[in-house]
């Protein structure tokens, strides 16, 4: 191999290297990246006498499903424990030219990472007779399936055996609705991923109250391209074709009304491909009293059901999480998914498996979603973070795979009012000290709500910009992202924020009512009267690999829990709150408390938060 061969080997190498590179949490690897695909040789010729893959059934979702189960076989003369089956789409990842960098020109190498993959002796008699049979699970992802094996292990594979290609009934439809609340109450949106450019056909949804005539709505229409990547490896080995997403609103709704929709693509003939059916509930109005439940979490992930590229135990709670609120979506009303979605780190194919994963949620509650330091940094692209955790996606597939009310859809913060709830979502991977654009945002977000109507003030962030006792917060000595609460504490405290929501760290932790490091409260789970600080609360254990705690437990540190879980807010009305952790394995509460109190309260003087008086009578 050639000088110029061994220097490209070894930048794809380190780009492999820095997409699973994390500043925090530390551990956990994108399982993808472990395949050192820029060094896969072919030698379909050299065995194709002796090696096979057959997959069944070669067309699927003949009753139009958008998840499908598929049994390949497999075998050859010479297995070994290293032997693995990986699966492709597009079907055709041998041929043509690898784009950025360029291929080796005396070697018929591999352009792209595989979607999935699954060691063959998984199938329980693979070594002792050479032939094995799993069942893997695809999603509809606008392109055919191969399905290869490899001998050589991850670090050295070579391609031994292609099986023929297994395609969608129709690989374009529309799959996977993602529900959102828009800028005002009366707007929910739709997005979904179609295989439909806008000059194939025309995107809308069908909607209307549940029993009453539809109206269609048009859809807008967005995607991207290799060149809107940052770096690698989502420029090279990790990219996919993201297809087209498209986004509707549907407004002037009437609160707690129940409506249906149903997403579709009319075809210049007149026809129209419909995707399912589903239903929802309209928003409250700002203030309204009525029952509202919340959830909130973060850093969920995604998980493969059928057990493939878990080697790495990346994300072992995602499943067990999604599983619980799927079971449970009749007992609340809006997700709050506060940053860290899919960890993709520039395999782009994962976005598609993530909002595959969740679509059981989205399609029928809003499901919110913050910016995390997976979906946004890489170095010099204007965040606030300068490495490499996006694995060079710089915010792209996320801020164009779902719709979120901001006014700029690069700064990810926004606010949200539900009913008797605001919610103030930020941006930690952009800079929200004092002088800052975010910073303006976050003030008028907090100042602007009308407390005596709407008297649940959430603040959210992805990094811990409050309290954190993690192990490496706590090497650092700040409990906390380096000038995290600096500029905001005085903001929390003069407008009085009820609860402010973290993820980042992958476990569950809840502090008393905190001001400047210091208890203002020595209640622990009932509180009651004027609130004179802001309780703190990491829910970063949605599903990554867990993060440690230090030893020592901080004197404001109420409540610590080392497991996957979620949290849950129900305002049962203006005066009661109840807050709950409940564990991803059981759907349990092992953790709540409640806040009692009345809009005197909220105005009540305490430290820091006080209206200035005149002694003019």
């Amino acid at each position: 191999m050639g000088m110029a061969h061994v220097a490209l080997a070894a930048v794809l190498a380190m780009a492999a290297a820095a997409a699973t590179a994390s500043a925090s949490p530390a551990l956990g690897i994108q399982p993808l990246s472990k395949i050192a695909i820029h060094k896969a040789t072919v030698h379909l010729d050299l065995h194709r006498s002796s090696a096979y893959v057959r997959a069944t059934p070669a067309l699927l979702g003949n009753q139009d499903e958008d998840t499908v189960w598929v049994t390949v076989k497999y075998g050859w003369d010479n297995p070994t424990p290293d032997d693995w089956i990986a699966v492709f789409s597009p079907a055709d990842f041998i041929s043509g030219t690898c784009p950025n960098p360029e291929r080796y020109p005396a070697e018929p190498l591999l352009c792209t990472a595989p979607i999935k993959y699954q060691y063959a002796n998984y199938s329980a008699n693979y070594l002792k007779g050479g032939k094995g049979s799993i069942r893997l699970q695809l999603i509809n992802q606008r392109a055919d399936f191969s399905f290869a094996l490899f001998t050589g292990g991850l670090e050295n594979p070579k391609l031994v055996s292609v099986s023929k290609k297994a395609v969608f009934k129709n690989p374009k439809a529309p799959v996977f609705p993602r529900l959102a609340q828009g800028k005002t109450h009366d707007e929910m949106t739709v997005t979904w991923t179609s295989g439909y450019d806008v000059s194939e056909a025309y995107p809308f949804v069908e909607w209307g109250m549940a029993g009453a005539a539809g109206t269609r709505t048009p859809a807008g229409t967005l995607t991207f391209n290799r060149g809107s990547m940052c770096g690698e490896p989502a420029r090279t080995v990790g990219w996919r074709e993201p297809g087209f997403i498209h986004t509707a609103f549907m407004r002037n709704l009437w609160p707690n009304k129940e409506y249906f929709y149903k997403i579709g693509h009319e075809l210049s003939d007149g026809t129209v491909v419909w995707a399912k059916p589903y239903t929802f509930r309209a928003p409250p109005t700002p203030g309204q009293n009525s029952l509202q439940r919340i959830i909130v979490f973060g850093d969920m992930g995604k998980a493969e059901r059928d057990g493939s590229n878990e080697f790495a135990n990346y994300q072992p709670g995602s499943l067990n999480t999604t599983d619980r609120l799927i079971e449970d979506l009749d007992n609340y009303d809006i997700v709050f998914h506060i940053g860290d979605m899919p960890y993709a780190n520039g395999y782009l194919s994962q976005w598609d498996q993530f909002t595959a994963q969740v679509a059981p949620i989205s399609a029928k509650k809003p499901y919110m979603v913050a910016s995390g330091n997976h979906e946004r940094d890489w170095p010099n692209t204007g965040g606030f973070f300068d490495v490499e955790d996006s694995g060079g996606e710089c915010g792209v597939p996320a801020e164009t795979m779902y719709y979120y009310p901001a006014e700029n859809r690069a700064n990810f913060w926004y606010k949200v009012d539900y009913g008797m709830f605001r919610f103030c979502v930020a941006d930690s991977e952009h800079d929200w000290r004092e002088g800052t654009p975010q910073y303006k945002f976050i003030e008028e977000c907090l100042s602007t709500v009308d407390r005596k109507h709407q008297p649940w003030l959430i603040f959210t962030a992805h990094r811990v910009l409050g309290y954190s006792s993690n192990s490496w917060y706590a090497d650092q000595g700040s409990f906390e992202e380096p000038e995290g609460r600096e500029s905001l504490q005085k903001l929390w405290q003069k407008y009085r924020v009820d609860i402010a929501y973290f993820g980042h760290v992958h476990n569950y932790e809840r502090t008393c009512p905190l001001y400047q490091s210091q208890c203002v409260n020595s209640e622990k789970s009932h509180y009651s009267g004027t609130m004179n600080g802001t309780i703190f609360v990491v829910a970063g254990g949605g599903g990554s690999h867990l993060s440690e705690y230090t030893t020592a437990i901080p004197k404001w540190s109420i409540f610590r829990d080392h497991d996957y879980g979620f949290t849950k807010l129900t305002a049962f009305n203006h005066s009661s709150l109840l807050f709950e952790y409940m564990k991803s394995s059981d759907g349990k509460v092992y953790d709540s408390f409640t806040i009692h109190r009345d809009y005197r309260d909220v105005l009540s003087c305490v430290h820091d938060s006080c209206f200035p008086t005149t002694l003019a009578s």
